[in-house]
Formats: C-alpha cells, sequence, structure tokens
C-alpha cells in the first residue's frame, strides 16, 4: 500500500540506516522518521488497541492522532512520525494497555 518515491539523487546522498525493529534489522535513510521506516520496510501496524487487539499504524503522519505509538529504546509511548530514525535504534510494537510512567 505504501511506497517509497524513488529519488535517485536524494537515495545517493542520505546515509543508510538500521534499526532493529521487534527484533528484525530495518533498512532505511537518514532523515526518515521511525513511521517512514516501517512504512518503507513493509510494517504497517505499530501498536494494538487495549479493545479487541485491532492494530493500529501511523495515521496523519503529522504527530495528533497518536496511532503510532511504539517503544524505542525501552522507552514506550514514543511517537513513531516525530521520531527521526537513528543507527541502532531499538523499535518494538506496543501491544494491549499502555504503562503510564512518570
Amino acid at each position: 500500500m505504501f511506497k517509497r518515491l524513488d529519488d535517485a539523487a536524494a537515495a545517493l546522498t542520505r546515509t543508510p540506516v538500521i534499526l532493529r525493529v521487534d527484533g528484525a534489522d530495518v533498512h532505511c535513510r537518514e532523515g526518515d522518521t521511525v513511521a517512514a521506516a516501517l512504512f518503507a520496510a513493509g510494517v504497517e501496524a505499530c501498536r494494538d488497541t487495549v479493545v479487541n487487539d485491532v492494530p493500529r499504524g501511523p495515521y496523519c503522519m503529522m504527530g495528533v492522532c497518536y496511532d503510532c505509538l511504539v517503544t524505542i529504546d525501552g522507552r514506550p509511548n514514543q511517537q513513531a512520525c516525530m521520531t527521526l530514525a537513528r543507527a541502532g535504534m531499538d523499535v518494538e510494537r506496543q501491544r494491549g494497555a499502555r504503562e503510564v510512567t512518570a
């Protein structure tokens, strides 16, 4: 459903980045958000709803809807669409109820 637009010049000038998503390597480019990296890798769901465990993925891509919440480097409730991907980042889908921490 989602496809990266090929821009040969941009692909050559942007540094490749590898992050881990649920234990698997995901390749993206410098400047991509985590949500864009997930979409480019074919991962469409970031979290599951509390009721009925319905998969949800990035929707607005501008930090308003909170459907893209993931755990990044052990920190839950991070907005994938507002977080730039960086090398070595560990991303996990959020399943079930969110934990609120102070």
